[in-house]
């Protein structure tokens, strides 16, 4: 048997997974549970909840940034939206989504609009007008001369072989009845445009599946032949919508669609509703198609440095600057791929790009290589894997250095991360209720939460001790299983635990509640700054068990700096 003092004056590894209990250089937690870790590696109770409203039912919430002065938040739920300010709703409108299509609703900003994208409905746009909110359809450019609109056109493989006939109808020359040589036509087709005989043509009736009537606002000249060589506008409610959305290089971006899902259409430089690619000037609309091995399905489209692609396969990269028509240098960087059943934001860090991997178990990091050519995909959660289950919402907070992960489980995982300390230390938050969407606005970080059959719009709050002034919550830190001298101990006699606190007013060690000062219980106090100890603690046989726990559920601070532990082992 031989003597041993342990000593743990960092947490900055946060919780780790139990394959990694006997690794050396690891300054981490068996459990991190309602407690962050600060800059200095020290651990402290996390923040309480602070209630702003009660909700209509499950919802996601988005940050929206209308101008320098003025940071919203959108609650998002079946068929409405609502906007708060100051914590105040201001704005409430029907939306076409219902809470399940939420989970593949994206969105770009650029100034005080929002335009939001899913595949199955047509894209909304969200400003603010002289002090009044309004959700209206996008609507592409047209032409004053013939107003044709300036949306980008296909030809889909299941149109090849496809011969329309042309032939006169009854409503007048503006008309004509287009039949093909075999089905083609569904009622969807009503809406959505043509482009032949060098014009475009808006189909307006459905007949059968090898009949429409079609409107041209031109005069054509009736063909002698079938035609064969026509395209079709790229979005409709047959070919489906935009699925992604950002804005580069002065450029409206949209990343694939149901029918073409890996597409990526351009607008034109500063006409961000114009998709036209005309003669392929410089500020000409782009339009390109990820071409690989494998079936490319876009998930999300992100402004970078360059313009990132995010697939179900892989990390693809534009990076010409500035990007034209005739420059367009992509490729695929990475291939990893991300989940493409939901749609989970890619979070700014640091100068990197953050996203959740396809399996729904990795927190990967794009960032580009020392030369800045290549990107490269961390893994953020390679010590807590077990962490990342089921991802369900994501959001950075900036001012904190915390990115936070929603489970379907309702627990949050989250991450406390500064890279200059060497601090990437994961934990999770719980309440007394499920987390079900996370966004940060103006430095705070909001949390949708169903408690019971009630959901509420909520926000952290530094100087809260306590859940919406109702809860109190449990927060836990456990050690690492001992490991001296290069050696795992089998059976451990534990002597002493010892834990150096600052502004601390409570803490228990191993279940023993431990006595602190009367006076710091005063108002006027920040807490104990000092040391305190447990003795004689028995013998611990199962070594893979934690040594000690740092627990409690009063709502008061605790702050530990480190823990050590003094006893005896045998190998």
């Amino acid at each position: 048997m031989a003597d041993f003092i342990k000593m743990q004056n960092s947490f900055a590894n946060g919780e780790v997974a139990p394959e990694f209990y006997v690794r050396d250089g690891i300054n981490g937690l068996s459990c991190l549970e309602n407690m962050d870790v600060l800059a200095s590696g020290a651990i402290s109770r996390r923040c309480g909840l602070k209630s702003v409203d009660k909700l209509s039912g499950l919802a996601k919430i988005i940050n929206f940034s209308v101008s320098d002065t003025e940071q919203c938040i959108i609650v998002l739920t079946d068929g409405y939206m609502s906007i708060y300010h100051d914590d105040k709703c201001v704005f409430e409108t029907r939306t076409p989504w219902t809470y399940h299509d939420l989970t593949n609703v994206q969105y770009a900003q650029r100034f005080g609009t929002m335009i939001f994208v899913h595949p199955d409905y047509k894209p909304r746009v969200l400003q603010k007008t002289n002090d009044v909110f309004s959700l209206s359809d996008f609507i592409f450019d047209q032409n004053d001369s013939n107003l044709t609109v300036n949306l980008p056109f296909m030809r889909f493989d299941d149109a090849s072989g496809i011969k329309i006939t042309i032939s006169a109808h009854s409503l007048g020359n503006n008309y004509a009845t287009f039949t093909t040589n075999a089905a083609f036509w569904t009622p969807d087709s009503v809406g959505s445009r043509l482009y032949l005989l060098d014009n475009q043509w808006l189909i307006t009736e459905y007949i059968s599946p090898t009949q429409v009537v079609a409107y041209i606002n031109a005069v054509y000249t009736m063909p002698n032949s079938s035609v064969s060589q026509w395209y079709e506008s790229a979005f409709s409610n047959r070919r489906g919508w935009p699925r992604s959305i950002t804005f580069h290089q002065d450029r409206l971006v949209f990343g694939g669609s149901r029918s073409w899902p890996s597409g990526i259409w351009m607008s034109k430089v500063g006409q961000h509703r114009n998709f036209d690619v005309g003669t392929g000037l410089d500020d000409d609309a782009i339009f390109v198609s990820l071409l690989s091995q494998e079936r490319q399905e876009i998930c999300t489209v992100v402004s970078s440095d360059n313009l990132q692609i995010l697939t179900n396969c892989g990390e693809w990269a534009i990076s010409n600057k500035p990007l034209t028509p005739t420059s367009v240098d992509i490729k695929q960087h990475t291939s990893v791929g991300s989940m493409t059943e939901r749609y989970l934001q890619p979070q700014k860090i640091e100068g990197t790009t953050v996203f959740v991997s396809g399996n729904g178990c990795d927190i990967r990091e794009l960032c580009l290589d020392e030369i800045g050519e290549n990107y490269n995909a961390n893994d953020l959660c390679a010590l807590s894997k077990h962490l990342i289950q089921s991802p369900l919402d994501i959001a950075y907070n900036s001012n904190t250095r915390q990115l936070f992960v929603v489970r379907t489980d309702g627990v949050m995982a989250v991450l406390n991360q500064n890279a200059a300390l060497g601090i990437s230390a994961w934990c999770r938050y719980t309440t007394n209720g499920n987390f079900i969407s996370v966004a940060t606005c103006s430095g705070r970080t909001y949390v949708i939460v169903q408690r019971d059959n009630d959901v509420f719009l909520e926000y952290f709050d530094v100087n809260a001790l306590t859940d919406i002034d109702e809860y109190n919550f449990k927060f836990c830190a456990s050690g690492l299983p001992l490991k001296s001298s290069g050696h795992n101990a089998s059976r451990i006699k534990v002597r002493k635990v010892s834990a150096r606190l600052i502004n601390t007013k409570t803490i228990s060690i191993n279940s023993h509640r431990i006595p602190l000062p009367n006076e710091v219980y005063n108002i006027s106090s920040n807490g104990y700054n000092g040391d305190v100890h447990i003795n004689l603690l028995g013998t611990l046989k199962n070594t893979i068990e934690p040594m000690w726990t740092i627990h409690g559920d009063d709502a008061l601070p605790i702050t530990v700096l480190s823990v050590s532990v003094h006893g005896w082992y045998t190998v």
